[in-house]
């Protein structure tokens, strides 16, 4: 997703407190040293000092110990351990032969408490009480000159236990807020993350804008919708995109966001994109934070709708069409049967004029039925109901319609005659489409044809193809009618073709059925000369024993 996406802090607990022990195992030496320079030298101070080599001794190795694990602290666990061990027999030293047990800084040994409690557990914990229990002992047997500072010590080593107790529970829990805290930010971006992915999944243009129309954030559709590999974070999306409604007016997103105060849909819009128009859907709607009753910025979704709208255009053109070519031979039918019901009543009437009626409403009705069965096939070639191909014996298929359409061609004393080469195989293809497409082909062969004859050819092509070819020595088709003759309910002008009932369907569902089965309908006819209709199709592959 583009545009400017803060992420959250990322704070590791560990490293944090690690760094906190290293600025703590610098100060409190140094504090030490301090407090020991002046209780040994200071008009106001005391000195505790056993002896001044001890003294000079344990304060430098203070500061040595101190700047060392503050400027060169170790990586390894080892490391670790082993400056614990020497912060522990430093400090046991220095109580002992320094400063004493009883003094104000005895509880900087919580500090020492609990860098042995992050680097050891428990473990560093009892190591840490044990040298405190020594050096309390310790500086009973060396300091101690009466029962009042017996017990200094005590409540002072006591103190030290309680304080590093609760300084280890106070950073324990905080610890356990700081976990909880990583561990929502953590499922946080990673729901972020979710939503980020199936954002960008979209087809749809996704925006985001701020109160002025400029965006800060888009998905992955919208550089496809624009066309465009350019960063649209910070400018402005009416300069991206120019925009016009149905009254050819500038649509202007900067201008709209402004008013809307619930979710927008508009329908209705035409962009020009790459020097090409594209139908737009545009769904926006303004963001408000919760309790909030002004706007924070807007979303908006766009949707490329230019093939839904073109389907809906050509549905509706259809529906009108349809409903005009099957008004005219209802009406005609309703006309003829509402004249023979007068004429019946009438006992003059000749018989014949009662019987032409019926015939002609006949007639009209068994056009509409023609009708109806070709925008069912249609119907179904659109949902591909019948795609599912099979294998189809030629041979059987081309006798079952020479059995259907002979009687008809006889009808109109015309020859019907099977041109097929032996052992001519099969072909996998839907047997409904297949044979529709030929039926459409002699049912126009036999009405457009009044002398001479019809003749199916089937016969092997090239790379392992059966052509199919359906000609006849009928009226023929001009060159400038060739030009209309797969578009629906379109019928030549020629008067020979406006005295046959036909529907203007056929051979639109017949282009429609040859692109399911992936051919191309071939014609070659002049007018006057008859026309012959080809395709071919794939073979089923013969495998020899």
């Amino acid at each position: 997703m583009g545009g400017q996406v803060k992420d959250y802090i990322n704070i590791d607990p560990s490293t944090h407190r690690m760094k906190i022990i290293r600025w703590i195992a610098l100060l409190i030496p140094l504090l030490l040293v301090a407090y020991s320079v002046f209780m040994q030298f200071s008009p106001l101070g005391k000195p505790t000092a056993v002896n001044m080599y001890a003294f000079y001794a344990v304060n430098v190795c203070w500061v040595i110990i101190g700047f060392w694990q503050f400027f060169a602290a170790p990586r390894q666990p080892i490391g670790h351990i082993a400056g614990l061990i020497g912060y522990h027999i430093l400090a046991l030293t220095y109580v002992l032969t320094v400063s004493g047990f009883d003094m104000p800084l005895i509880y900087t040994w919580s500090a020492l408490l609990l860098a042995s409690s992050v680097y050891l557990g428990q473990s560093g914990i009892n190591i840490s009480i044990a040298t405190l229990f020594a050096a309390a002992s310790g500086s009973v047997i060396i300091h101690a000159s009466d029962d009042k500072q017996v017990v200094s010590i005590v409540i002072h080593f006591l103190g030290t236990l309680i304080i590093s107790y609760m300084v280890k529970m106070v950073i324990s829990a905080q610890a356990i807020d700081q976990a909880e805290l990583l561990r929502s930010q953590t499922a946080e971006r990673l729901q972020r993350d979710r939503i980020v992915t199936i954002v960008n999944n979209l087809s749809d243009a996704i925006i985001s804008t701020d109160r002025n129309g400029i965006i800060s954030l888009y998905n992955a559709s919208a550089l496809n919708l624009f066309d465009t590999n350019t960063d649209l974070a910070g400018k402005c999306i009416d300069d991206f995109i120019s925009i016009i409604d149905k009254n050819k007016q500038p649509f202007k997103f900067a201008d709209k966001l402004h008013s809307a105060k619930t979710t927008q849909y508009r329908d209705d819009l035409t962009a020009r994109i790459s020097n090409e128009s594209i139908r737009l859907g545009a769904t926006y709607s303004p963001i408000r934070s919760t309790n909030s009753v002004s706007d924070d910025g807007y979303v908006i979704i766009l949707r490329d709708i230019t093939k839904q709208k073109s389907l809906d255009d050509e549905r509706d053109e259809f529906i009108s069409v349809v409903s005009h070519e099957l008004r005219t031979p209802i009406t005609i039918a309703e006309g003829s049967l509402s004249n023979v019901s007068l004429m019946i009543k009438r006992p003059d009437i000749p018989k014949e004029r009662l019987i032409n009626g019926i015939s002609t409403a006949h007639e009209q009705i068994i056009f509409l039925a023609r009708m109806v069965n070709d925008l069912s096939t249609l119907s179904r070639a659109e949902r591909g109901v019948a795609d599912e191909p099979e294998n189809i014996d030629v041979q059987a298929l081309i006798d079952e319609l020479y059995a259907e359409y002979a009687p008809q061609a006889a009808d109109k004393s015309l020859t019907f005659d099977i041109d097929i080469a032996p052992q001519i195989g099969q072909v996998s293809q839907s047997r409904l489409y297949l044979k529709e497409i030929l039926q459409n082909f002699i049912t126009n062969a036999i009405r457009y044809t009044e002398k001479g004859g019809v003749t199916i050819i089937v016969k092997p092509g090239e790379n392992d193809t059966i052509n199919f070819a359906v000609k006849d020595t009928g009226i023929g088709i001009s060159r400038s009618d060739q030009a209309h003759l797969y578009q629906k309910f379109w019928r030549s002008e020629d008067y020979r073709t406006r005295e046959t009932s036909g529907t203007g369907l056929g051979l639109y569902v017949v282009a429609k059925l040859a692109l399911k089965l992936k051919t191309e309908i071939k014609l070659k006819s002049r007018l006057n000369h008859g026309s012959t209709f080809s395709f071919s199709l794939p073979a089923v592959k013969k495998f020899k024993s």
